[in-house]
């Protein structure tokens, strides 16, 4: 049986040509900058961000966390929103790595008022305060929303007015492009610095970037090889990050139209409700009524080849990708009436 996962586009495996180019990459070792093509990724990372330079780095939680250890002094002050995802989901590695405390701020639909940013900025020297070393934004959120760039602009603007830096994690920042229809060079430019996951959407099998200035990647380099993430002969993970940025980030707008189409039919079985306004890049979140007996869904959709992640509260999550196209979706939506049609 071809099993669906739609569990995430975590899941993605890389396609054939990815294979390929992995097969055929010349290689180095990284850790003396002897590697062509994980040169060559960081060099079109760069271009494509609209940053001075680039670094290849083994995850997006990590490459957020470095962003934060090179920005910051131990002890500074973090402001980002409450449900972002270095709040919620890489197990409190800010206080651990960086030894910086997090101030949260309400983030409706993921998008931080810059009013409220403000606010928090700690000014003047008084002893008792710790500094504001940077401010975070996410676009696209890990709820699946985009962040109108109007929004970050007026967030940029405060930071830049008080010489706070802003790190963007942007693990799905060509998806908020996609959807923005615009550049991601015109995203990107309202952070100091940008975190991207080359796998994801994109499906590489590895690695994120991080970007920005020339100077403060020098000194991330450094922290990288501090984490323990100095690469070796690196250019295998390279070679198909490079069709990521090329390739991969020309196609999301399919996985988008699939996201939409789903929770369309979605929205017309019994027992389910879906906020239509919500699916803006790959993501549909849905509530399922409680009557639906959870664990028959799983099973149900364990039987019908569909690798899924059980409801949360009543809400569940299906994410498309490359692998993921309208005949799957379709499966998906078959597997979901039959037992929904019982409930």
């Amino acid at each position: 049986m071809q099993w669906i996962d739609i569990r995430s586009d975590t899941v993605t495996q890389p396609t054939p040509a990815m294979r390929q180019a992995m097969f055929d990459a010349p290689v180095g070792d990284d850790v003396y900058g002897d590697d062509p093509t994980v040169q060559e990724l960081e060099r079109v990372a760069a271009e494509r961000l609209g940053k001075e330079a680039a670094l290849f780095v083994p995850s997006g939680n990590f490459g957020n966390q470095l962003a934060l250890l090179t920005h910051c002094r131990r002890g500074d002050e973090v402001i980002l929103g409450d449900d972002c995802h270095i709040v919620w989901h890489e197990t409190g590695g800010a206080a651990v790595i960086a030894g910086v405390q997090l101030r949260t701020i309400a983030s409706p639909d993921g998008v931080l008022d810059a009013a409220e940013v403000k606010k928090r900025i700690r000014v003047g020297d008084d002893i008792h305060h710790p500094n504001t070393g940077l401010i975070c934004l996410e676009n696209a959120h890990s709820n699946g929303r985009v962040i109108p760039l109007a929004a970050m602009q007026a967030v940029a603007e405060v930071a830049q007015a008080h010489g706070v830096p802003v790190h963007l994690d942007g693990a799905r920042v060509f998806n908020a492009a996609t959807t923005l229809g615009c550049d991601v060079r015109d995203i990107t430019r309202h952070a100091d610095t940008v975190m991207v996951c080359l796998s994801k959407g994109l499906a590489a099998p590895v690695g994120s970037i991080l970007a920005g200035p020339a100077g403060f990647i020098a000194r991330a380099r450094k922290n990288r090889k501090l984490m323990g993430g100095g690469w070796r002969q690196a250019g295998v993970l390279a070679a198909p990050g490079l069709i990521a940025l090329t390739e991969m980030t020309q196609r999301l707008a399919e996985d988008h139209a699939n996201a939409r189409y789903l929770a369309e039919q979605l929205a017309a079985l019994p027992g389910v409700t879906v906020d239509l306004a919500s699916v803006e890049i790959n993501m549909v979140w849905f509530r399922l009524a409680e009557s639906v007996d959870t664990a028959r869904l799983m099973a149900a959709l364990t039987e019908a080849g569909i690798k899924a992640n059980p409801p949360e509260a009543g809400m569940m999550r299906i994410v498309t990708h490359w692998q993921v196209g309208r005949a799957e979706v379709d499966r998906v939506l078959a597997a979901l009436a039959t037992v929904l049609a019982a409930a």
